[in-house]
């Protein structure tokens, strides 16, 4: 009976080691397929659930990326990081806000970690793989390696056949669950070179607040 314990504790961690393998072999490939482009751009969709609260929300938004640099369209705003400024423009109010980060996770907010984010700080697990809208999605279970009481868990779901990021879902300690989903990839597109120039006379009526 003991030895058929050992063997059954030997083969579980020999599992969970190449679980671990396989999904850090796949994000590893998404990796360097995506810091190969020169810009990425998609549009998402971002759904917000909590079933116990009955609070369900749907937006969307569209972002072009390069490097650190991007420009996001959401939530009836533009944002605009140039590498140095974020400018933050509300059509609606007339208004934009120009902010300086201090320091690298001051850029945390940047849309670009979103295709890098799992790099650092998580174990990992293979999960399953669906067929979704067409496309092979191989789930990975990303694990926060310092204890989180925000998040249990993320599952991270590669496109398997052209090593792209397609959904990312956070299932939080309250039982929320936000549903991130890539839309319309394209890449290496053609961009005009001020594209992620901030022209302050497009703006000739906006208050300014730095």
């Amino acid at each position: 009976m003991k030895n058929s314990l050992l063997l059954l504790l030997f083969l579980t961690n020999l599992c969970f080691a190449q679980g671990y393998d396989q999904a850090k072999n796949l994000l590893d490939q998404v990796s360097v397929q995506i810091k190969s482009k020169e810009n990425i751009r998609f549009a998402f969709s971002y759904v917000l659930e909590n079933k116990k609260e009955q609070i369900r929300q749907e937006m969307e938004g569209d972002v072009t990326l390069s490097g650190d640099r991007y420009k996001l369209n959401f939530l009836a705003a533009e944002q605009l990081f140039d590498g140095t400024k974020i400018y933050t423009i509300v059509p609606e109010n007339e208004e934009i806000t120009i902010s300086v980060p201090e320091n690298e996770d001051d850029v945390s907010v940047n849309p670009s970690k979103l295709l890098s984010f799992y790099e650092k700080g998580y174990g990992y697990e293979w999960d399953i793989q669906q067929r979704v809208m067409g496309k092979n999605i191989q789930f990975i279970k990303l694990l926060p390696i310092e204890n989180s009481s925000e998040v249990d868990y993320l599952l991270l779901g590669i496109d398997i056949d052209r090593l792209e990021v397609y959904r990312l879902i956070e299932v939080g300690a309250n039982g929320t669950i936000t549903t991130l989903t890539l839309n319309n990839q394209e890449s290496n597109i053609i961009l005009p070179t001020d594209y992620f120039v901030f022209d302050q006379n497009k703006y000739p009526n906006y208050y300014i607040n730095e």
